[in-house]
């Protein structure tokens, strides 16, 4: 048994961890894995007689369809700090241009009293684009795959996203009930929402790959809860199942547009957070289902990821000065 060491680049969220152990530990020869995003390494346990230079090599082909590498030194961006530089300045003309349309009158992102269903469609929009969001798309793939024989037939993908759909808006409904149930007052929910914005702007940093040490302070779940939907025998409704329970995968966007849903208060005000958020990222999902479209594999992608990360930060120091503004400490961004 021996153990190698190997250094990883393309990780974003504990997304990424999850599918990367669950690819290279399928290996006959790989006995455990263990993903620390932190650090950006990749610990692999198993039979394998290479040298780490084949090992990268080898898991490296399996893991490029989904924008991840494995090398033996870590390495250092090729896109370097002009493309951080451009995406900056890409993604505050874009926030500027959301602030003129707000204080306009022609846009209300409903920062100032909690997020509208339109503001998370958005948000589903550019999660649907990020490496996160396309990591949970190959998660799509690989569960639907696991399920449907017939990998040509249109059922099975079908299924999955209607059971993503209709799970992501009733189980956002239940949880605007229990922030009823729970009586949240005005403070509690003021906070939930500083929480939800603090998630959606450490998920930015994370995007823009700048701040590593940002990534030991995002929500994780258990991975066993990839590991019961993996589990999953075929059947008629096992992909409206698995598509319902990619609700609980560990994805920032996801949590943080979770916890609006439950400071809204209301069945129907979460439906429609979690509802329009997964109504956002439908369009590249089925692309990623349909059409085996991978835009991570584009050349922009890296311009793409990073001007992503600027925007996401913004609607978080949005959502974070509005619930800031409703606890007296500073001004309203917003006054419509």
């Amino acid at each position: 048994m021996t153990i190698h060491i190997l250094h990883v680049s393309g990780t974003h969220c504990p997304s990424c961890k999850i599918l990367i152990e669950d690819i290279l530990g399928e290996q006959p020869d790989v006995a455990r894995v263990n993903v620390d995003l932190a650090k950006q390494v990749v610990t692999i346990e198993g039979d394998i007689s290479d040298d780490a230079e084949q090992i990268a090599s080898r898991f490296s082909a399996l893991l490029t369809p989904h924008n991840y590498r494995l090398t033996t030194e870590r390495e250092v961006s090729a896109t370097g700090h002009g493309t951080t530089l451009l995406a900056v300045l890409i993604g505050a003309v874009v926030l500027a241009l959301f602030v003129l349309l707000q204080r306009s009158g022609l846009l209300n992102l409903g920062f100032e009293g909690g997020l509208t269903p339109s503001t998370a469609f958005m948000i589903g929009v550019v999660a649907s684009l990020s490496t996160c969001l396309a990591v949970v798309g190959g998660l799509v793939l690989s569960l639907s795959a696991r399920i449907a024989k017939d990998v040509s037939s249109v059922r099975p993908f079908l299924f999955f996203h209607v059971g993503r759909m209709s799970g992501f808006a009733v189980l956002g409904g239940v949880l605007g009930v229990i922030g009823a149930g729970l009586s949240l007052s005005g403070g509690v929910a003021t906070v939930l929402g500083i929480v939800a914005a603090l998630v959606m702007i450490m998920l930015g940093f994370n995007l823009l790959d700048i701040f590593h040490f940002a990534r030991r302070f995002q929500l994780v779940l258990p991975k066993g809860i990839f590991d019961r939907l993996s589990a999953i025998e075929g059947g008629f409704l096992a992909p409206f199942l698995v598509g319902m329970g990619t609700f609980f995968l560990p994805c920032g966007f996801t949590q943080a547009m979770q916890i609006a849903a439950l400071s809204s208060g209301s069945f129907m005000d979460g439906l429609s957070i979690m509802g329009m958020f997964a109504l956002g990222t439908l369009p590249m999902l089925a692309l990623l289902s349909f059409g085996s479209f991978s835009f991570a594999q584009s050349r922009f992608a890296p311009l793409f990821f990073k001007t992503a990360g600027v925007v996401v930060i913004g609607f978080g120091c949005f959502a974070l000065s509005a619930s800031l503004a409703s606890l007296g400490y500073i001004r309203p961004l917003f006054n419509i």
